[in-house]
Protein backbone atom coordinates (compact mmCIF):
# COMPACT_ATOMS: atom_id res chain seq x y z
CA UNK A 1 0.00 0.00 0.00
CA UNK A 2 1.12 3.36 -0.67
CA UNK A 3 1.20 6.14 2.09
CA UNK A 4 -1.46 7.64 0.77
CA UNK A 5 -3.99 4.89 0.62
CA UNK A 6 -2.60 4.36 4.54
CA UNK A 7 -3.20 7.61 5.59
CA UNK A 8 -6.73 7.80 3.35
CA UNK A 9 -8.07 4.72 5.06
CA UNK A 10 -7.04 5.51 8.26
CA UNK A 11 -8.60 8.64 8.29
CA UNK A 12 -12.09 6.97 6.72
CA UNK A 13 -11.65 4.83 9.73
CA UNK A 14 -12.29 8.05 11.80
CA UNK A 15 -8.33 8.49 12.47
CA UNK A 16 -7.70 12.82 12.84
CA UNK A 17 -5.49 13.83 9.79
CA UNK A 18 -2.82 14.31 11.80
CA UNK A 19 -2.86 10.49 12.90
CA UNK A 20 -3.73 9.07 9.74
CA UNK A 21 -0.34 10.89 7.70
CA UNK A 22 2.21 10.18 10.77
CA UNK A 23 0.72 6.50 10.95
CA UNK A 24 1.52 6.02 7.17
CA UNK A 25 5.07 6.76 7.31
CA UNK A 26 6.00 5.91 11.08
CA UNK A 27 7.17 2.43 10.66
CA UNK A 28 9.73 3.19 8.49
CA UNK A 29 11.04 5.83 11.15
CA UNK A 30 10.87 3.42 13.97
CA UNK A 31 7.77 4.12 15.70
CA UNK A 32 4.90 1.30 14.91
CA UNK A 33 1.40 2.62 13.80
CA UNK A 34 -0.09 2.34 17.55
CA UNK A 35 2.13 4.61 18.71
CA UNK A 36 2.43 6.80 15.92
CA UNK A 37 -1.80 6.60 16.28
CA UNK A 38 -1.22 7.41 19.87
CA UNK A 39 0.87 10.41 19.44
CA UNK A 40 -1.25 12.09 16.39
CA UNK A 41 -3.73 11.82 18.46
CA UNK A 42 -4.42 15.34 20.26
CA UNK A 43 -3.30 17.35 16.77
CA UNK A 44 -6.48 16.79 14.56
CA UNK A 45 -8.64 19.72 13.86
CA UNK A 46 -5.60 22.01 14.35
CA UNK A 47 -5.41 20.95 17.81
CA UNK A 48 -9.28 21.18 18.02
CA UNK A 49 -8.57 25.13 17.70
CA UNK A 50 -8.74 24.81 13.71
CA UNK A 51 -4.66 26.52 14.09
CA UNK A 52 -2.79 24.64 11.80
CA UNK A 53 -4.13 21.73 9.84
CA UNK A 54 -3.62 18.48 11.64
CA UNK A 55 -2.32 16.93 8.44
CA UNK A 56 0.29 19.32 8.18
CA UNK A 57 1.47 18.33 12.07
CA UNK A 58 1.59 14.68 11.46
CA UNK A 59 3.53 15.28 8.09
CA UNK A 60 5.64 17.40 10.00
CA UNK A 61 6.54 14.84 12.70
CA UNK A 62 7.07 12.58 9.78
CA UNK A 63 9.95 14.51 9.19
CA UNK A 64 11.04 15.30 12.47
CA UNK A 65 11.32 12.03 13.05
CA UNK A 66 13.71 11.64 9.57
CA UNK A 67 15.42 14.93 10.00
CA UNK A 68 15.07 16.51 13.75
CA UNK A 69 17.50 16.76 16.42
CA UNK A 70 18.39 14.24 18.99
CA UNK A 71 21.77 14.76 20.17
CA UNK A 72 22.32 18.50 21.50
CA UNK A 73 25.45 19.31 19.51
CA UNK A 74 23.23 18.20 16.03
CA UNK A 75 23.15 21.59 14.22
CA UNK A 76 23.21 20.17 11.35
CA UNK A 77 20.14 18.32 12.26
CA UNK A 78 18.41 21.51 13.42
CA UNK A 79 18.97 23.26 10.51
CA UNK A 80 17.80 20.25 7.92
CA UNK A 81 14.20 20.23 10.03
CA UNK A 82 13.80 23.95 10.41
CA UNK A 83 14.29 23.99 6.73
CA UNK A 84 12.42 20.97 5.94
CA UNK A 85 9.61 22.40 8.26
CA UNK A 86 9.47 25.64 6.56
CA UNK A 87 9.92 24.05 2.85
CA UNK A 88 6.64 21.53 3.97
CA UNK A 89 4.20 24.63 4.94
CA UNK A 90 5.67 27.14 2.51
CA UNK A 91 4.76 24.38 0.02
CA UNK A 92 1.09 22.90 1.56
CA UNK A 93 -0.05 27.08 1.57
CA UNK A 94 0.89 26.92 -2.35
CA UNK A 95 -1.04 24.23 -3.35
CA UNK A 96 -4.17 24.90 -0.65
CA UNK A 97 -4.67 28.85 0.10
CA UNK A 98 -3.15 27.83 3.77
CA UNK A 99 -2.44 25.65 6.58
CA UNK A 100 -4.57 27.20 9.09
CA UNK A 101 -7.38 24.68 9.57
CA UNK A 102 -10.24 27.22 10.34
CA UNK A 103 -8.97 29.34 7.19
CA UNK A 104 -9.27 25.98 5.06
CA UNK A 105 -12.19 24.91 6.32
CA UNK A 106 -13.74 28.23 5.69
CA UNK A 107 -15.49 28.13 9.48
CA UNK A 108 -14.56 28.01 13.16
CA UNK A 109 -14.37 24.58 14.04
CA UNK A 110 -13.09 25.40 17.71
CA UNK A 111 -17.11 26.49 18.22
CA UNK A 112 -20.14 24.20 17.86
CA UNK A 113 -21.41 26.32 15.48
CA UNK A 114 -18.15 25.91 13.28
CA UNK A 115 -18.64 22.25 13.83
CA UNK A 116 -22.32 21.89 13.05
CA UNK A 117 -21.28 23.96 9.65
CA UNK A 118 -18.34 21.33 8.60
CA UNK A 119 -20.39 18.78 9.58
CA UNK A 120 -23.34 20.13 7.65
CA UNK A 121 -20.95 20.76 4.15
CA UNK A 122 -19.49 17.35 4.85
CA UNK A 123 -15.72 19.15 4.95
CA UNK A 124 -14.45 16.53 7.70
CA UNK A 125 -15.37 13.51 4.61
CA UNK A 126 -15.28 15.53 1.81
CA UNK A 127 -12.25 18.16 1.63
CA UNK A 128 -10.44 17.28 5.03
CA UNK A 129 -9.09 14.04 2.72
CA UNK A 130 -7.96 15.66 0.34
CA UNK A 131 -5.75 18.04 2.49
CA UNK A 132 -4.49 14.14 4.20
CA UNK A 133 -3.52 13.54 0.60
CA UNK A 134 -1.43 16.51 -0.01
CA UNK A 135 0.24 16.66 3.22
CA UNK A 136 1.57 13.19 2.38
CA UNK A 137 2.39 13.74 -1.51
CA UNK A 138 4.11 16.91 -0.18
CA UNK A 139 6.02 14.90 2.35
CA UNK A 140 7.30 12.01 -0.03
CA UNK A 141 8.51 15.05 -2.26
CA UNK A 142 10.71 16.15 0.34
CA UNK A 143 11.63 13.01 1.31
CA UNK A 144 12.61 11.70 -2.16
CA UNK A 145 14.49 15.16 -2.56
CA UNK A 146 17.32 14.05 0.01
Amino acid sequence: MTHKSVALKLFEEKFHCSQAVLAAFSEEYGVSKEQALKIGGCFGGGMRKGEVCGACTGALMVLGLKYGKSRKDDMESKIKSDEVCDKFLDEFKKENGSYICNTLLGCDISTEEGVQYALDNNLFTEFCPKMVESAVIITEKILEED
